[in-house]
């Protein structure tokens, strides 16, 4: 199954562009270097922080990228060697990224919101030589001696990044990297959700594999993409890096906030953006929501959690453009995906396998299942992962493989095909609980809890339970003004599920945990909940 087809995206492009962009290989940096020389005064990045806005045009990105470049070698680093980058959005860390991918070292992006403890061990396990931070992460993270540390804001004391690039019109040098499709690109460390977090590698072929599909989501040389999430997420590192890729401007946001999000959408006339749907939530309810001009905004992604079905009609029937939400893992492999815009009957799904994608569904035992049938999610594509960096085993539990020897990626995901070929999410796999014998998927709970006018969101996960082995508990956000109690909600919503999915408690909280890229941490939930169950 594949998603429809379309005409051809880069006809207009330059022919140069649209050369190597043809290639069955090539290097995003060299990308940058070839849209520098076809508009180099054309604005590569723009960065809305606290300096105000920056920006950068494709020229003299070039040569910065080709300073980091030429100042990795000069200290020794070799193609295959590793950088760690744990800092907040800036323009120093965007260079720094591409020029370490011209050098050939593989980069590890680290969230800044992980502990000291917790970056180290990511860190070691990276094998990372050198480490970018900016001050903030600098003062929580008192890195080991051995680990070289440059900051990327020159505010702050010690080795300045300014100071340590390599002399304006500096080259790599000898032993420049000859990069191929097998070679490590980056290390993006899981979110740990629902565990240790591992490192993802990701091949210079799987980067130029999600390059090559960017044209037909419309990211191109006119294009404007607004992006509003952390640098060290793969969400936004692959919209990053195709749109640079492809010549366009991309507009960051040091830090998400709804109000300055749409004043610089509307300044920017941003084109395109990626969201996650707690960042839709936000958008919709600011009071200048209404009266902000989005009319350039005609693209709008999002994908890295699950997007309510209420959700995407309110954004339709609110926001006019269109929609398009994708489904997938960090470790590659299946994608789908629904232009909501088209398809609004089909909101309740997360539409059907891009193109170039082979998903299929098998059972607990790894038999793959038939049409229709509930099972987990499998996918093969270009874009898969190499595996968990320095975990062999993790990556052949990752693995299945067909009768005929093709690997995919298991996502961990329950779900099946509907009759029009869209897949229907259940459940994750791990969040699956199972109460005395029964299988319950807590989507389906909390989609019960959704219908009650005083809900905003819920979260539902399984406890210890001595009579069940496990039960669900739910934990629910109430709507502003809202009177209603947790014992009165708890029995409305069991009232309408079946005996064996009803909820054995129900606990009113502010906000649920989430990740920064919108995921609920359910495992807070589950390891913060302390009250006796049945």
């Amino acid at each position: 199954m594949s998603a429809d087809t379309v005409s051809d995206p880069v006809v207009g492009w330059p022919a140069p562009l649209r050369q190597a962009l043809a290639a069955p290989f090539g290097s995003i940096p060299e990308m940058v270097a070839l849209n520098a020389r076809l508009r180099g005064d054309h604005a590569a990045l723009v960065l809305d922080g606290a300096q105000g806005l920056q920006v950068l045009g494709y020229a003299a990105l070039d040569r910065q990228v080709e300073r980091v470049a030429a100042a990795l070698r000069r200290d020794g680093l070799r193609a295959g060697d590793c950088i760690a980058l744990c800092a907040a959005t800036s323009l120093p860390y965007v260079v720094t990224y591409l020029g370490a991918a011209r050098a050939g070292v593989v980069v590890a992006p680290l969230p800044p919101s992980a502990t000291a403890a917790q970056l180290a061990g990511l860190a070691a396990n990276a094998g990372a030589r050198c480490l970018f931070t900016d001050a903030e992460v600098a003062a929580l993270w008192p890195a080991d001696a051995a680990l070289a540390r440059v900051l990327l804001d020159d505010g702050a004391p010690g080795k300045r990044w300014s100071d340590w690039l390599a002399e304006p019109g500096a080259v790599p040098g000898a032993g420049a990297a000859q990069l191929s499709p097998q070679a490590p690109f980056n290390i993006i460390y899981s979110s740990g959700t629902t565990g240790v977090p591992k490192g993802i590698v990701q091949s210079c072929g799987m980067r130029w594999a999600q390059l090559q599909r960017a044209p037909a989501s419309g990211f191109g040389p006119d294009a404007v993409t607004l992006l509003a999430l952390p640098l060290y997420s793969n969400l936004t590192l692959t919209n990053l890096l195709g749109a640079l890729g492809l010549g366009g401007t991309v507009v960051l946001l040091a830090r998400f906030d709804a109000g300055r999000y749409l004043a610089l959408a509307a300044q920017q006339r941003a084109t395109h953006s990626v969201l996650v749907p707690v960042q839709f939530r936000r958008l919709l309810d600011h009071t200048d929501f209404a009266r902000t001009d989005l009319s350039a905004l005609r693209r709008k992604f999002s994908a890295g959690a699950p997007f309510a079905a209420a959700l995407k009609a309110e954004v339709l029937r609110r926001w006019p453009g269109e929609l398009t939400e994708y489904y997938g893992l960090t470790e590659g492999g299946g994608r789908t995906e629904l232009p909501a815009h088209r398809f609004p009957d089909k909101l309740g799904t997360i539409g059907r396998p891009s193109a170039g994608n082979d998903i299929r569904v098998i059972d607990e035992q790894g038999r793959e299942l038939g049409p229709h049938a509930v099972g987990e999610l499998v996918g093969h594509s270009a874009t898969m992962m190499s595996g968990y960096h320095g975990l062999p085993e993790q990556t052949r539990a990752a693995e299945w493989f067909d009768a005929q020897g093709k690997r995919f990626i298991r996502t961990g995901d329950i779900g099946r095909f509907d009759a029009d070929g869209f897949v229907v999410l259940v459940d994750r796999r791990k969040d699956m609980v199972i109460s005395g014998g029964f299988n319950l998927y807590p989507s389906d709970l909390e989609a019960v809890l959704q219908q009650h006018p005083a809900v905003a969101e819920a979260a539902v996960t399984g406890v210890a339970s001595l009579r069940w082995g496990e039960t669900p508990v739910a934990f629910v956000v109430l709507r502003r003004g809202a009177d209603i109690d947790a014992p009165a909600l708890r029995a409305w919503a069991n009232e309408r599920l079946g005996k064996s999915q009803r909820l054995a408690d129900l606990v009113l909280v502010a906000q649920l945990p989430r990740s920064e890229v919108g995921k609920v941490l359910k495992r807070q939930l589950r390891d913060g909940f302390d009250r006796p169950v049945p």
